[in-house]
């Protein structure tokens, strides 16, 4: 079994809101089963950490529409499994105020692009999210194996932010 991603030394330990407190405990389980269920033999410590990623990734996409943030691919495989749990899911994106649309695009390493990862950790930390920078590194980095076959490039297009409805 891997063991849990830690943080690289010198991190400083930040006092932030965690994004588990957007779902309920039964919630956060059950999306940690489906991301443990997607990548045998991982620590269940790493897969509640992805999950955290992710949910603090998809709350400031939500906040950020037209910033162009994108997920690592480590990060995604968190937010496929929250995308599984529809219902979930959709009272996440009610909860964050806006809808966040994946639109998948195959890996490719050539559309990697760091500053555009920096800008999406920027931006999570700026709403007041700790980071784990090991779950956000390149396509070609396998520190942390994931099922995840997709990857997103840019801020052209494969996350739609859709407004929750006015009424």
């Amino acid at each position: 079994m891997s063991q849990p991603v830690p943080d690289p030394p010198g991190t400083p330990i930040p006092v932030l809101t965690s994004a588990r407190r957007l779902l309920t405990d039964a919630e956060i389980n059950a999306v940690r089963m489906t991301i443990l269920g997607n990548n045998y033999g991982m620590n269940p410590d790493t897969a509640g950490q992805i999950l955290e990623e992710a949910l603090a990734f998809v709350a400031t996409a939500a906040a950020s529409p037209g910033e162009g943030l994108v997920p690592s691919r480590v990060v995604d495989e968190g937010w496929h499994a929250l995308i599984l749990h529809t219902g979930t899911y959709y009272g996440l994106c009610a909860r964050v105020g806006n809808f966040v649309h994946h639109i998948p695009e195959q890996p490719d390493p050539g559309r990697w692009d760091q500053t555009v990862i920096d800008r999406t950790l920027d931006a999570i930390q700026a709403t007041g999210y700790p980071v784990h920078p090991t779950l956000w590194l390149g396509p070609e980095d396998s520190t942390v194996p994931v099922a995840a076959s997709c990857q997103h490039g840019d801020q052209s297009g494969p996350i739609v932010i859709i407004p929750k409805p006015k009424g």
